[in-house]
């Protein structure tokens, strides 16, 4: 079961995740919003689409875009609309 966790704050823990490019995307009702914030940064791939972004808030910290969702998906990634992956080079770890 894939788990998301930043500085040992679980941030997202589901039975399933879509996998694209080495990158677990998490269903949005397995991520725990409240360490969430939007961030203005918006990226662009030619076959997702338009990438949006959130910063990471914890207490003692915040890593900014550390997670990031495509709202609106190009149909080859229709899969993952509105999941969320984090920047595992950030400091966010995935197990398994």
């Amino acid at each position: 079961m894939p788990v998301a966790k930043y500085k040992g704050v679980v941030l997202a823990d589901s039975k399933v995740t879509e996998k694209v490019e080495g990158n677990h995307y998490f269903p949005p009702e397995s991520v725990n919003m409240e360490y969430f914030r939007d961030s203005d940064t918006v990226t662009v791939c030619p076959w997702k689409g338009k990438g949006s972004y959130y910063d990471i808030v914890l207490e003692d910290s915040t890593l900014k875009d550390g997670a990031w969702y495509y709202p609106q998906p190009k149909p080859a990634a229709s899969n993952i609309k509105g999941y969320l992956a984090f920047d595992t080079r950030g400091g966010v770890e995935i197990t398994d």
